[in-house]
């Protein structure tokens, strides 16, 4: 049988400490979602920079509708979804690297990363990134889990690297 080579949460643990930190902070996330210091079209670039590293095919495919709907470009789109953030706004650049390190650590920065993001940003646009980057992982990793058990019943046949099979942005 094929690998699954994608980022699964290690344990139930991780996952509920995930959900309780959303859930004790949702005004803090719909305050986040409408503020204009974290512009929706700098949110979806975190949330892609986020999904690249955890490959959630279905975040994947939804942020990049989300990016494009918020003016961002397609070869910016497609470059995030390589790693790479040449295209991207260069005040933004600190945040999705972090974001990367971020994803790529498990959610474990280095202590002189987040410092650094502190220091670019302020504690204030800090803790709207945390809450972000922490409902991403959430979505990645559930639809990471949804694919597991989809290739683990069909004993690996089923081809997840498959863009999902969703209408348009806006289409019912």
């Amino acid at each position: 049988m094929k690998q699954f080579n994608r980022r699964l949460y290690g344990s139930l643990g991780e996952f509920l400490a995930d959900i309780g930190m959303v859930m004790s902070n949702r005004e803090s996330i719909r305050a986040m979602m409408h503020s204009e210091k974290f512009n929706p079209a700098f949110r979806e670039r975190l949330f892609l920079a986020v999904t690249q590293v955890n490959g959630c095919r279905y975040c994947s495919y939804f942020h990049a509708q989300q990016a494009l709907t918020q003016g961002i470009s397609e070869a910016e789109v497609r470059d995030i979804g390589d790693g790479l953030f040449d295209k991207c706004p260069a005040d933004e650049l600190t945040a999705l690297c972090y974001a990367q390190h971020w994803a790529e650590t498990n959610a474990k920065p280095a202590p002189e990363a987040r410092a650094r993001l502190l220091e670019t940003y302020g504690e204030e646009t800090v803790a709207q990134m945390d809450l972000a980057l922490r409902m991403i992982r959430i979505g990645n990793l559930t639809g990471n889990l949804l694919d597991y058990i989809l290739f683990r019943l069909s004993f690996g046949r089923i081809d997840i690297n498959k863009p999902p099979k969703m209408g348009k942005v806006g289409s019912r």
